[in-house]
């Protein structure tokens, strides 16, 4: 960490507690230290704990609303969405505690596009976490939903988190153990 990294919270500031996922608000003029710049979001720690302040909260940071590499709707888009931009989508998707995205940490377990309606795609995603009572598992399945609402093609998106099989480190990707310096 640099000296940097350490801000004093301008204003009050919504954030979700870290494991937990509690809501919490944060007070102007908490001293926080930001720990990771992940998807668009902050993993900060305060004397309270640590949490995840979301982009559109930048400015109680003294940071610029960071841009995210989003999927932009192209009205001229027709048929299925390309299932690699959905994968590359899905690679800006962090768990707040880990500087791994989502796929290469292996926690997408699976991508399926349907059409449940004439020219009507929907993707059907299935994930887990890297630990059964994270409680930041909602946040993170809204954010890979997000991403994969985004894409063009897509008409609906729905994630559901899954515990079968449990996840274990075997499952992250080479990058991400290179990245994590388990290799």
């Amino acid at each position: 960490m640099t000296q940097s990294d350490e801000r004093i919270l301008t204003r009050d500031c919504q954030a979700t507690v870290i494991p937990a996922g509690d809501a919490i608000n944060l007070p102007a003029g908490t001293k926080i230290t930001i720990t990771h710049r992940l998807g668009g979001n902050f993993t900060a720690m305060c004397e309270y704990g640590m949490f995840r302040i979301t982009g559109k909260d930048a400015d109680a940071l003294g940071e610029d609303i960071p841009e995210v590499p989003t999927a932009q709707a192209d009205a001229s888009h027709s048929g299925p969405p390309d299932e690699a931009y959905l994968w590359e989508q899905l690679k800006t998707v962090y768990d707040p505690e880990i500087p791994v995205n989502i796929v290469d940490l292996g926690l997408v377990y699976s991508l399926l596009v349907t059409e449940p309606e004439e020219k009507q795609f929907a993707v059907d995603m299935a994930m887990t976490l890297t630990a059964p009572g994270c409680g930041m598992g909602p946040a993170i399945a809204a954010d890979a939903k997000e991403r994969l609402m985004g894409c063009p093609g897509v008409a609906d998106a729905r994630v559901e988190l899954v515990w079968e099989p449990p996840w274990t480190q075997d499952m992250i990707s080479e990058e991400g153990k290179m990245e994590l310096g388990l290799i």
